[in-house]
């Protein structure tokens, strides 16, 4: 994939994400707030003050997170992010780490 490529998606992904959160903060599933800044998206959980960070990492074609459980790297295979390590896919990840500092089950699948 070129870095063009790769950016338009990784701007795709990233307001997807946002998009879902809005959408479950909406709801009143989870109580979040997210601030984007170029390829950064911030997720604060408002109860109690943590954050999840994903960000793109165009030189190694990756997105990344950062959570209270860890920091994770993903990679494009397919039409997936799948991770570098365990091969788990991002938005079921994703989910599993908001879900876990958020204290509500969520679904961004």
């Amino acid at each position: 994939m070129t870095e063009t490529e790769f950016l338009d998606l990784a701007d795709l992904t990233l307001k997807q994400i946002e998009e879902a959160f809005d959408r479950l903060n909406d709801e009143d599933v989870i109580d979040v707030e997210c601030k984007r800044s170029g390829n950064v998206l911030e997720i604060e959980f408002i109860d109690n003050g943590s954050k999840i960070i994903v960000n793109s990492q165009a030189p190694l074609q990756e997105m990344w997170v950062a959570a209270r459980s860890g920091g994770y790297h993903y990679k494009r295979v397919g039409d997936e992010w799948r991770n570098t390590r365990d091969d788990s896919e991002f938005f079921a990840s994703l989910s599993k780490y908001a879900g876990e500092q958020g204290g509500a089950q969520v679904s961004l699948v």
